[in-house]
């Protein structure tokens, strides 16, 4: 397939303080926002394995409103998101993703929480699998989940920014302080 047959992907660079955050969407929606300060070939790889069929283009305007809200969430003056997403994947992943959408600004679920939240109790390392797969950091706030226990567990934007934006919503963890 020619790069003149390919559907576009539209990305930007989202700079917010120490973070340059790549962020794509396809005419549906958002589909990608990446981990803080890696390189650009991080996108170029998720976008040719998860969506063969598109071309990146960078276009700073085309992806403003998705940029607007996230540093309005950033900023503090947004608890949630009206932006449409494009994210693909399994009906398992796809059921997870929705779960971690209906967790409140400002609160924490476990993953044994979410296994039970999509009726499947006994899956909660596939839980765990399904939440490092999520390709929309922030806006399916997976930061928002945690151990059991209340420990602070894997992120794929880092530790440092799954403490940031917990602290940014008012959630007081043990280990955080």
């Amino acid at each position: 397939m020619s790069d003149l047959t390919k559907l576009p992907m539209y990305w930007t660079t989202l700079t917010y303080r120490d973070w340059n955050l790549h962020l794509s969407a396809t005419s549906v929606g958002l589909c990608y926002v990446g981990s803080p300060n890696y390189p650009l070939q991080q996108l170029v790889d998720w976008t040719q394995s998860r969506f063969p069929g598109y071309t990146l283009i960078q276009d700073n305007e085309k992806l403003k409103p998705f940029t607007d809200e996230l540093v309005e969430y950033l900023e503090g003056t947004r608890l949630n998101f009206a932006m449409p997403i494009d994210v693909r994947g399994t009906p398992f992943q796809l059921a997870v993703w929705n779960a971690l959408r209906d967790i409140p600004y400002g609160q924490t679920k476990s993953y044994s929480d979410i296994a039970e939240h999509i009726r499947k109790p006994a899956a909660v390392r596939a839980v765990g699998a399904a939440i490092g797969a999520n390709p929309v950091l922030i806006t399916i706030p997976c930061h928002r989940v945690i151990g059991k226990n209340g420990a602070l567990t894997g992120y794929r934007g880092g530790m440092d920014m799954k403490t940031k934006l917990l602290d940014l919503e008012g959630v007081s963890l043990p280990e955080m302080r």
